[in-house]
This record gives structure tokens, C-alpha cells and sequence, in this order.
């Protein structure tokens, strides 16, 4: 059971005051009404206030692999030529995946 430390404590006096239905009901009241919810809903229903960004459009300009530019074996990202560790039989590995 969850204890809320945050709870002014009660005086040993008050505690034998409560009879066990009283307790029971308690118990099964907190515990009823419990629904866990999907945080991916959640989030999607979540709008910053003031942002309105349904007429926006994102444009992102992609650009081919350049001549000093490897294609990691590994971890299969874009590097430049200066990340390169090694070359495993014409496999080239960046720093990242060397290590």
C-alpha cells in the first residue's frame, strides 16, 4: 500500500478509533477508479498553447552522400571522412562503433 508522506500523521488514538470496515471501505476505495492511460493518446491530444500548427508544412532539403562523406557498416549512419576509425575488409567503421 502507498503511503503519502505528505499526510499529517495521525495520533495513535485515532488509528484504534477505526473499525475494519472502515478501513476496508477505504482501501477499496482508493484502489477502485485506477484506469492507467496510454501516454502515446495522451500526447497526441497535448497542444502547446498558443502554437497553431495545422496549416504548417515542414520542408527539409535531403542532399546525396558527399565525395568526403562514409556510410558507417555498423551503425549505418552518414559520417564525415575525419570520423573514420578503420576499414574491416573494405567495411568502414566510424569512431563511435570502433570503440
Amino acid at each position: 500500500m502507498a503511503t503519502d508522506y505528505d499526510a499529517p500523521r495521525r495520533e495513535s488514538e485515532d488509528l484504534a478509533e477505526d473499525s475494519l470496515e472502515e478501513l476496508k471501505a477505504r482501501r477499496n476505495d482508493a484502489q477502485s477508479g485506477v484506469v492507467d492511460e496510454d501516454e502515446g493518446a495522451i500526447a497526441e491530444n497535448f497542444e502547446l498553447p498558443g502554437a497553431d500548427l495545422s496549416g504548417e508544412e515542414m520542408t527539409v532539403k535531403v542532399l546525396p552522400k558527399q565525395a568526403d562523406e562514409f556510410t558507417c557498416s555498423s551503425c549505418f549512419l552518414v559520417h564525415h571522412r575525419s570520423r573514420l576509425a578503420e576499414n574491416r575488409n573494405g567495411r568502414l567503421v566510424c569512431r563511435d562503433c570502433a570503440a
